[in-house]
C-alpha cells in the first residue's frame, strides 16, 4: 500500500547535502530520469536554478537526506530526464520511493502556495522546530494542508455495497467516499455522505484503516458499517451506479494494494 517506509524519519529543518533524495514537482507530476525512473542528481537540480524557497525538508530515509521542490516551467535538466505522473509510477517506482513520493509531493505544493503571506502578502519562511511557514510581519501560520475524507463499506447480511464514483478517476465499483464537512466529526460524515450518495442509513461504524493519499493531499479514513434502513436512491451528481455484492456475485476485479480502497474491498470478498 502507498505508505511511508519505516526508516523514514521527518525532519524540519534543511540541510545542505550533495547527496540528497530531490523530489521535484511540476503540478501533479514528478522528475525522474526515464530510463531507469532514478530521481534527479546534484546536476540535475542545479540546472533547474531553483530559489530557496522551492526547496523544503522532507526527512531521512534510514541516513538519507530527503528534499521536496517545486519548478514553475515544465523543462527538463539534460541526462535524459522527463516529468511523469504520480499515478503512472504505481508498479513501477521502488515502494519505498513511491511512499515518499507522496508525502513530497505534499510538502512541494504546500511552498509553492505558501511563498506569501494570505493575510498580509508578506514573504513566508520556514518556522524553526516545526513543519509550519510563518510571516515575520504579521505572525499568520501556515501548515501543511490535509484534508480528511471517509471511506465506508456497508454490510447487508452477506453482501456488501459498491458504487461507481461519477467523478472518480477509476471506473470500478469502490466502497463509499467522501470529504469532511467543517465541524464535524467522522462518523457525522459517514453518515451524512451515506444518505447523501445512496439514500441509506447506517449503524454499527467500526474502524478499518486510514491511508495518506497524496491526490492532492487527503487523508483516507477508512471504515465498515451495517445497513440500518432505506432503498438505493444515488445522487446522480456524485454515483453512477450503486449495487450489493453477494457471495455469488462476480465482484470487482482485483487491483494491487496502493490504496486504502482495495484492500477494504478484499478484506471482505468472498473466498
Amino acid at each position: 500500500m502507498l505508505q511511508t517506509p519505516a526508516t523514514f524519519t521527518p525532519l524540519m529543518a534543511p540541510r545542505d547535502d550533495d547527496a540528497a533524495l530531490t523530489f521535484l514537482f511540476h503540478g501533479n507530476q514528478v522528475l525522474v530520469r526515464e530510463h531507469d525512473l532514478a530521481l534527479p542528481d546534484r546536476a540535475a537540480v542545479a540546472e533547474l536554478e531553483l530559489g530557496p524557497h522551492q526547496l523544503v525538508p522532507v526527512g531521512l530515509l534510514g541516513e538519507r537526506y530527503v528534499r521536496a521542490g517545486w519548478v514553475e516551467r515544465d523543462s527538463v535538466p539534460a541526462g535524459g530526464y522527463g516529468w511523469r505522473g504520480l499515478r503512472s509510477l504505481f508498479g513501477e517506482l521502488d515502494d519505498d520511493l513511491l511512499g515518499l513520493a507522496g508525502r513530497a509531493s505534499q510538502l512541494a505544493e504546500w511552498a509553492r502556495t505558501h511563498r506569501f503571506c494570505g493575510a498580509c502578502g508578506n514573504p513566508m519562511e520556514l518556522a524553526s522546530g516545526e513543519r509550519c511557514f510563518k510571516c515575520s510581519r504579521c505572525g499568520n501560520m501556515a501548515y501543511p494542508r490535509i484534508s480528511p475524507a471517509m471511506m465506508v463499506l456497508i454490510r447487508k447480511g452477506d453482501a456488501f455495497l459498491l458504487a461507481k464514483h461519477s467523478k472518480a478517476s477509476t471506473t470500478r465499483y469502490v466502497p463509499l467516499a467522501g470529504f469532511l464537512e467543517a465541524g464535524e466529526s467522522i462518523e457525522e460524515a459517514v453518515h451524512r455522505e451515506v444518505f447523501e450518495e445512496v439514500g441509506l442509513t447506517v449503524t454499527n461504524l467500526q474502524y478499518f484503516a486510514s491511508q495518506s493519499w497524496p491526490f492532492p493531499h487527503s487523508l483516507m479514513i477508512a471504515f465498515t458499517a451495517d445497513y440500518a434502513g432505506g432503498e438505493i436512491r444515488v445522487d446522480a451528481n456524485e454515483i453512477e451506479e450503486a449495487r450489493w455484492f453477494g457471495p455469488r456475485d462476480e465482484w470487482p476485479e482485483k487491483v494491487p494494494h496502493v490504496s486504502i480502497s482495495s484492500m477494504l474491498v478484499d478484506t471482505y470478498r468472498p473466498a
